[in-house]
């Protein structure tokens, strides 16, 4: 079992995503790194246990699509 980072963003992407990985029923970790977020603008990262990209993988491409 691993972790795997699925966003790198904003944290009002982040949130969005967030949501709507979690209604498919996969638990997202969330970190907030302030210090990346001074020096390239990326504040929040997303990550998922990697058995489950399968399954999420409609949604984040449904969430770049949209973007």
């Amino acid at each position: 079992m691993g972790i795997m980072k699925v966003f790198s963003g904003s944290e009002i992407l982040a949130e969005a995503l967030k949501q709507k990985i979690e209604t498919v029923g996969v638990e997202v970790v969330k970190k907030d790194n302030l210090q990346s977020a001074r020096m390239a603008g990326l504040a929040v990262e997303l990550f998922v246990d990697e058995r489950y990209y399968g399954k999420i993988s409609p949604v984040l491409e449904e969430f770049r699509m949209s973007l």
